[in-house]
């Protein structure tokens, strides 16, 4: 027979036992993956072990993997501790004759190999999806919220992918091209900014951020990383200071708002002059260019050349500041473009220190400065270049 005391203590010993099982209770994954020919049935959870590795290929960690039956009915059973509250994994599938267990196919959202999704200790989720179009065909069945987030950001990045990068496919790769095209990876963006902007979720916005920039250099898009670190700079996650860390404005190209350095310009003419001396009335676009560069010498005929021809009187100055190394070709090209506003040039190429004070590498580029040398906006071209100045002179 068992004592008052027996049964307190198998009492506590059950009450003890059941909490750990719930603590240490499993996390699934499971559902249905509709095969198709020239893929491996078998799917594999991937973890990117640093902010960079979110959306990079043959870096994610294999953390399991599972077999798809024949009917297309998959689980995973992950029995240790997630790191996290909330952990980002990837579910990824392969072709046939893969070597690599983490490859993503990730240059056509259309077609890429895998999805996000965000897991909880104890989380049980379900999905479903096809193998060859893995990430566009993917379908939550009852997500988080968190989940829900991130697929609403694929099916945001999906669209804007068909209506601004699908097309380029069957445009002529020439000068005019990689105006566009430049222009077409921009609207591409724009929504995928607008999510991480918006989202109360910090794993979606952060893969919004990498789905934006996958090469990581942020270039064009560097006021991005200084407002998402401002955003989760309460977040604990390791993701959250590395993502600060790529945020540091003394790496970053000048920002929107900031004053551009007062740099001595050497001129056209053999002068030196302070840029700040050179600022419009109300308006200058800084023009950083080449001679060998296409869609600058086009950008100098058909925008900027109207546009100086239009405003010149009216406030606006340009300043351009070509990377050449040839005075020869740098002044040669100013003729032929017909580009008779303002031109400096350290003439020493690619090491330029102006490029650097800038710390930008990538041309065409351009600063629009307010009348005290404040940035206000960067990198238009084009009808949106042409808009903006029109927009602004009449305001201001």
């Amino acid at each position: 027979m068992f004592s008052k005391t027996s049964l307190l203590l198998s009492s506590i010993l059950l009450f003890q036992f059941a909490t750990q099982c719930k603590t240490q209770s499993t996390t699934s994954i499971s559902g249905n993956v509709t095969m198709q020919e020239g893929w491996k049935p078998v799917l594999y959870l991937l973890q990117p072990p640093g902010f960079k590795d979110i959306g990079v290929s043959y870096t994610g960690l294999v953390v399991d993997s599972t077999v798809i039956d024949e009917a297309g009915n998959f689980q995973f059973n992950l029995n240790q501790q997630l790191p996290a509250d909330e952990t980002l994994l990837f579910v990824c599938i392969q072709k046939n004759g893969s070597k690599f267990k983490n490859q993503l196919l990730d240059e056509n959202p259309l077609l890429a190999n895998y999805m996000p999704i965000i897991v909880k200790n104890g989380e049980a989720i379900q999905f479903s999806s096809v193998a060859g179009s893995f990430q566009a065909a993917f379908q939550f069945k009852n997500p988080s919220a968190s989940n829900q987030s991130l697929f609403n950001l694929k099916e945001i990045r999906l669209a804007g992918f068909q209506q601004h990068i699908a097309p380029l496919a069957t445009q002529a790769h020439d000068e005019s091209a990689l105006l566009q095209e430049d222009e077409a990876r921009k609207q591409f963006k724009v929504p995928l900014v607008h999510f991480a902007d918006t989202v109360s979720e910090f794993l979606p916005a952060i893969v919004a951020v990498r789905w934006v920039n996958p090469d990581t250099d942020y270039e064009r898009e560097p006021e991005l990383l200084v407002q998402q670190c401002e955003k989760w700079k309460n977040a604990q996650h390791p993701y959250q200071a590395q993502l600060c860390a790529l945020a540091n404005r003394e790496q970053l190209p000048v920002l929107l708002g900031d004053p551009i350095p007062n740099e001595w310009m050497p001129m056209v003419q053999g002068d030196s002059v302070r840029l700040n001396d050179l600022l419009g009335t109300k308006l200058t676009i800084l023009d950083i260019w080449a001679s060998w560069c296409a869609p600058c010498r086009k950008e100098n005929r058909e925008v900027l050349a109207p546009v100086w021809a239009e405003y010149r009187e009216k406030g606006l100055n340009i300043v351009g500041y070509s990377i050449d190394s040839s005075p020869g070709a740098w002044k040669a090209a100013i003729t032929k473009d017909g580009a008779g506003w303002a031109h400096a040039s350290h003439l020493t190429g690619d090491a330029t220190p102006f490029m650097e004070v800038l710390r930008i590498s990538t041309i065409p580029a351009n600063f629009l400065l307010d009348k005290d040398g404040k940035v206000v906006a960067k990198n238009l071209h084009g009808e949106a270049l042409k808009n903006f100045v029109d927009a602004w002179l009449k305001t201001h």
